[in-house]
């Protein structure tokens, strides 16, 4: 139960770091508004899948997500000097869409409740 423990410690500082990250250091103008919603660890903590939110079109998450990839090393340099762990993480972002599809079933429902 241990190393669970830990890996789910390390995804939360992961994430914490990586939106602080974003709000203070990175000045892309390509990147809008992200939210980092999540961080998935493989078991062996040697990749993160870095779940973000981006507000505005597809297009521009699109753009922001790309620009994300390339500065993914920069981000991971960043995340290194501010946490310490043997091994830090390869970097993948993914766009979370489990927001859209939340709304999507609040919107189904609703339609199922009209008469």
């Amino acid at each position: 139960m241990q190393p669970f423990r830990r890996t789910q410690r390390l995804a939360l500082s992961i994430q914490e770091e990586i939106s602080l990250i974003l709000q203070r250091g990175l000045k892309d103008p390509r990147i809008g508004l992200v939210t980092v919603t999540g961080v998935d660890l493989s078991p062996d903590l040697r990749h993160a899948k870095v779940y973000v939110s981006v507000l505005g079109t597809k297009r521009e998450s699109e753009a922001s997500l790309a620009a994300l990839e390339h500065a993914a090393g920069w981000i991971r340099r960043e995340l290194g000097q501010r946490i310490r762990v043997k091994f830090l993480p390869e970097l993948a972002f993914r766009i979370d869409t489990s927001q859209e599809y939340g709304s999507r079933i609040d919107r189904l429902l609703d339609e199922i409740q009209e008469p």
